[in-house]
C-alpha cells in the first residue's frame, strides 16, 4: 500500500517564511532554515519551498537559501518560484531540491512541462496549480493568485499530466489560511481526472482535516504551512492519529 505523505510548506518572501490567509495578509512564520531542520527530524515526509514573490518580481529563486534549507534536511525536496528555464532548474538541483514546482510559467508556456520533463524525468516535475471556485467552476489563476484566467483547473491538470508533470500540487485560494478544511470535492474530482499524485493545499486546520483530504478528497499528500509553523499541530502527532484511523502513512 502506498503511505500518504504529510508535507510542511515554507512560503518564502525576502528571505523568511511568511502565512496569510486567502493569498493575502502575509505574516512572518519564521527562519526556514531553522523551520526545514525541525520538519526534518520531526516526521515531515517531504518539504516544499516557494519563493512566493519571485514571479511577481520578476526574478529567479533564491538559490543561495535553497542551498542552505537543502544542507539541513535528508528528506525530498521541491523548489518553486519564478523557474521558467532548463537553467533554473539545474541550479537549483545542483543546489539540493529534488524536485521543482512549476506554476505561472508552465501555463504561459506548456512546452515548459514537457521539456523539462524530458530533460530532468517526471518525476522531479510538480506542476502547482493556485485556483479558485467562479460561479460553479474553478479557475486557474497566475502569479501568487493575482491574475486570474479563463482556464479550468481540471483541464489544466489533465493537459499538465499529459504534457509530462510527475505529480500535482493543487491550492485551493478560498480555503487557503482558513483552517477550515481542504477542498476535497475538488480534489476527489481532481483524483478522478489524473493519474498521477496530487498534494493537497489550503485549508488544514485540525487533524481531522488531513483524515479527510484522504479519505474524502482522495489526496496522495497534504501540504499544509501554519498549523505546523505555529505548532498547533505536531506532525508526529497527527501520523499516529491518521494511523489510529487506518490511513496508510509513515511512521
Amino acid at each position: 500500500m502506498i503511505t500518504k505523505r504529510i508535507i510542511p510548506c515554507l512560503d518564502i518572501k525576502d528571505g523568511r517564511t511568511v502565512k496569510g490567509v486567502n493569498f493575502l495578509d502575509l505574516r512572518d512564520a519564521g527562519n526556514p532554515v531553522e523551520l526545514a531542520y525541525n520538519y526534518s527530524e520531526n516526521g515531515a515526509d517531504e518539504l516544499v519551498f516557494l519563493d512566493i514573490s519571485a514571479t511577481e518580481e520578476r526574478r529567479k529563486t533564491l538559490g543561495n537559501l535553497v542551498r542552505e534549507v537543502a544542507k539541513e534536511i535528508n528528506i525530498p525536496f521541491t523548489v518553486g518560484g519564478g523557474i521558467s528555464s532548463l537553467q533554473d532548474v539545474e541550479m537549483l538541483l545542483k543546489n539540493g531540491a529534488d524536485k521543482v514546482s512549476i506554476n505561472s510559467s508552465a501555463v504561459k508556456n506548456p512546452k515548459l512541462i514537457s521539456d523539462l520533463a524530458l530533460h530532468f524525468g517526471s518525476q522531479c516535475i510538480v506542476v502547482a496549480i493556485d485556483a479558485k471556485e467562479i460561479n460553479g467552476f474553478w479557475k486557474v489563476h497566475l502569479v501568487g493568485g493575482k491574475l486570474s484566467t479563463d482556464l479550468d483547473l481540471f483541464d489544466w491538470a489533465k493537459e499538465a499530466e499529459n504534457l509530462g508533470a510527475g505529480e500535482i500540487l493543487f491550492t485551493s485560494m478560498d480555503n487557503d489560511g482558513t483552517k477550515n478544511g481542504f477542498a476535497n470535492e475538488a480534489l476527489r474530482q481532481l483524483s478522478q481526472t489524473v493519474n498521477v499524485p496530487i498534494i493537497a493545499s489550503g485549508g488544514a486546520g485540525k487533524i481531522s482535516d488531513f483524515a479527510d483530504v484522504f479519505t474524502i478528497g482522495m489526496a496522495d499528500a497534504a501540504l499544509a504551512a501554519s498549523v505546523f509553523h505555529f505548532g498547533e499541530i505536531k506532525i508526529m502527532d497527527l501520523k499516529r492519529e491518521l494511523t489510529q484511523k487506518n490511513i496508510a502513512i509513515r511512521l
